[in-house]
């Protein structure tokens, strides 16, 4: 099975947690830091490039270097434009979506902020499963969320209550707060029963392809937004061209390849356990 090929789903209220192996917890691990690493990058880059044209500038990058490898899946008969609804509803959420309202977040949400609001994807991770998937949630899953919530909690706080209460909430939560039910949504999608061809669901780089491709449809109309409103920037350096070819080969190719990997080896509910807080 290719890392991104998405899993068949059984039927409503059947979803049953995969065992999590070594490789797949690893997997599941490592885009994360990456991830955090593009949180850390986006803030530095506030200043250089708007949210929107930052976004659309990253995934343009991306684009370029996984052309080689899969251009094929966009020529005219290609087997790609029959799914074109799943992979519009897959871009949006995680390409235009998720990705655009992080760095959104990140021009007014401070660094403890974005991870501590982030934390809640395991939550939505499971309503969003039992709403429209029809998966079972159970105590113990419950107290998993619980137990992911509160640890990130005391990490970020440093085990000090006072931090914690000092924590001001901003415009910016509230994005972060979309995005992670948007990542939510995007993961469970991923295991959807869906109609796309094997050439395409068991070749990884075609699979993104698909998604990038169509995220950028979503990227460049909100970064036109952007600048249609006056709110777009683009400062041009060799230091902003040396970040944003980082965040294009490591929390864009190389975590997402990573990410659906980990995804085709696990069930559905562990993914929110190893959410990104900054995809």
């Amino acid at each position: 099975m290719s890392p991104f090929s998405p899993r068949v789903c059984p039927p409503a209220g059947a979803y049953e947690p995969s065992r999590v192996t070594p490789t797949a917890a690893l997997l599941l691990t490592v885009p994360p830091v990456l991830w955090a690493c593009n949180a850390v990058l986006g803030r530095m880059i506030a200043d250089m490039a708007s949210p929107m044209t930052l976004n659309l500038v990253r995934w343009c990058l991306a684009f370029a270097l996984l052309l080689p490898l899969a251009g094929s899946v966009l020529r005219p008969g290609s087997p790609l434009w029959p799914s074109w609804r799943r992979f519009t509803g897959l871009s949006l959420l995680s390409i235009g979506g998720y990705n655009a309202l992080l760095y959104l977040a990140l021009n007014t949400s401070s660094a403890i902020n974005v991870t501590l609001v982030g934390s809640i994807t395991p939550v939505w991770m499971l309503l969003i499963g039992r709403v429209f998937f029809g998966a079972a949630i159970s105590r113990r899953q419950w107290l998993g969320a619980a137990m992911s919530i509160l640890g990130v909690m005391l990490v970020m706080s440093r085990g000090e209550l006072d931090v914690l209460l000092n924590v001001r909430l901003v415009p910016g939560d509230f994005y972060i707060l979309l995005a992670s039910a948007a990542w939510a949504y995007y993961s469970w999608m991923l295991g959807h029963p869906t109609t796309e061809p094997a050439s395409i669901r068991t070749n990884w780089s075609a699979f993104l392809m698909g998604q990038v491709a169509f995220g950028l449809v979503w990227s460049a109309l909100f970064a036109g937004a952007e600048w249609g409103l006056g709110w777009g920037r683009l400062h041009l350096s060799w230091t902003l061209a040396g970040m944003l070819l980082f965040i294009a080969v490591g929390p864009a190719l190389l975590a997402y390849r990573a990410w659906g990997a980990g995804v085709a080896r696990t069930g559905p509910r562990w993914r929110g356990f190893h959410q990104p807080d900054s995809a």
